[in-house]
């Protein structure tokens, strides 16, 4: 008779508790899932998916406009908010089983319900207990609200893509990339936006070019900028909508208020305090280089852990620590150079240190940067620019940071991302022949530095 019921028990079934599961039980280990929301986690059902989806529909209203000046006529053309809402509801469904499916198809045992650890070899989920030789832990992340009057009537990305109905008037709150995105995409689907930011400029951790870039085509686009900004209380009125008061004493009246304030560990009730898991000061768990909690028998993983809340890295991990298991070797991540796509209107994407970064570590750079018009807004005459910029070490010759706004800038960046890792060098990058008439190719043909 088998020690355990189990030789691993996944608790989340998001991106990376899903790959470690499957990976596990074609390892031929016996493996369970507990979820007590929904199969597939943030990304497939309130994060990435429904959120590109959402970036797509919001940027058909300038779409439309700039057809014009190639010879399309469309009028008429408005915005239907049940139409996408429904849809995209459809889609995530649909994800959903299929998730379920990979499950089942790779003989993992689910349980619907959310599971709580009693004991470093024991789970419970709903009226169930089961025995287990590891516990892996992969519940992500959740969005917070500070605790400010009104709280209660604020909406979070958890419950954005399912609104009843279309506001007319949002403001949403923070500064980081799920705040931008968002505002991009409520003002391309026909609402005032408003964002409130309680620093200078939104985008912390970003080269601040690109933070400047984005904030003045964020501007061109009709959304309202209120940087240093605090909400201090928000206050429903008799007409149903809501009166935002602000530290400075100023009022803002909206349909809506959207809280992009950040995401915490979403581990309340699952016991780990009782079992002497250390979590650290923010609430995310303490894990080794192999994903092990300070308790033998305990992992975790993905957003849970803190480390860059993106679901390639979950799965990366995922990857590593059944490898682990597997050869005993050490999990081997390589954090460095991780690149991301933030969709904004235009996108963002990035690769590898900032300016900023390289140069408070000491690094001498040179630096590359082109601005233009893109060739589609030449004849339609939208405004919009596109932003590229390489950041090299003057030293080595190599490129250490590639950064863009612009259309399919995570398209685009992707490919960057492979050069860095294979260790190009501005050398590299001249002597690689573009794809013309492209954006992408401006980034082997800028020679000029701006700057020693």
């Amino acid at each position: 008779m088998a020690e355990y019921e189990f030789d691993l028990f996944v608790i989340g079934a998001g991106s990376g508790g899903v790959r470690a599961a499957r990976m596990a039980a074609e390892q031929g280990m016996k493996v369970a899932v507990a979820e007590d929301r929904y199969m597939g986690g943030t990304c497939v059902n309130v994060g990435c998916v429904p959120k590109k989806l959402f970036v797509y529909a919001s940027g058909y209203s300038q779409d439309f406009v700039d057809a014009r000046a190639y010879g399309w006529k469309n009028p008429g053309a408005e915005f239907d908010w049940p139409t996408l809402r429904d849809n995209n509801a459809q889609e995530i469904s649909r994800l959903n089983g299929i998730y379920r499916s990979l499950l089942d198809n790779a003989g993992v045992t689910v349980f619907d319900g959310r599971a709580s650890i009693v004991d470093p070899h024991r789970i419970v989920v709903n009226e169930w207990s089961f025995t287990t030789k590891r516990i892996l832990v992969a519940t992500g992340g959740w969005p917070f609200v500070p605790e400010i009057p009104g709280r209660e009537l604020v909406l979070t990305s958890n419950e954005v893509f399912s609104m009843p109905d279309f506001p007319r008037r949002v403001l949403v709150v923070g500064g980081g990339y799920i705040a931008v995105e968002f505002a991009g995409i409520f003002s391309g689907l026909g609402a005032d936006t408003h964002l409130s930011y309680r620093r200078d400029l939104f985008l912390r951790g970003f080269d601040r070019d690109i933070r400047n870039f984005v904030r003045d085509e964020m501007i061109k686009k009709g959304v309202d900028l209120k940087f240093n900004h605090n909400v201090s209380a928000i206050e429903k009125l008799q007409d149903g909508s809501l009166l935002v008061h602000a530290a400075n004493g100023s009022g803002l009246n909206v349909d809506m208020v959207l809280y992009a304030t950040g995401r915490v560990a979403n581990t309340a009730g699952l016991g780990l305090e009782k079992q002497g898991v250390v979590l650290h000061r923010d609430g995310t768990i303490s894990v080794d280089d192999n994903f092990r909690t300070s308790v033998d028998s305990i992992y975790a993983l993905g957003d849970v852990t803190g480390e860059p809340q993106l679901t390639p890295v979950a799965l990366a991990e995922a990857m590593a620590l059944v490898r682990h298991w597997q050869t005993g070797n050490t999990a081997e991540i390589d954090y460095n150079n991780i690149p991301t796509a933030v969709f904004c209107q235009p996108n963002i994407g990035t690769v590898g240190l900032s300016e900023e970064e390289a140069r408070d570590s000491g690094i001498p750079v040179t630096i590359y940067k082109s601005e233009f018009r893109p060739m589609r807004h030449t004849v339609s005459g939208n405004s919009e620019r596109t932003l590229m910029k390489l950041v090299v070490n003057t030293s080595t010759d190599k490129v250490i940071g590639v950064h863009m706004v612009g259309e399919d800038a995570g398209e685009i960046i992707q490919g960057m991302a492979v050069a860095l890792k294979a260790g190009a060098t501005k050398k590299t990058f001249d002597e690689t022949i573009g794809i013309h008439p492209t954006a992408a190719e401006e980034f082997v043909t800028m020679r000029s530095p701006v700057d020693g």
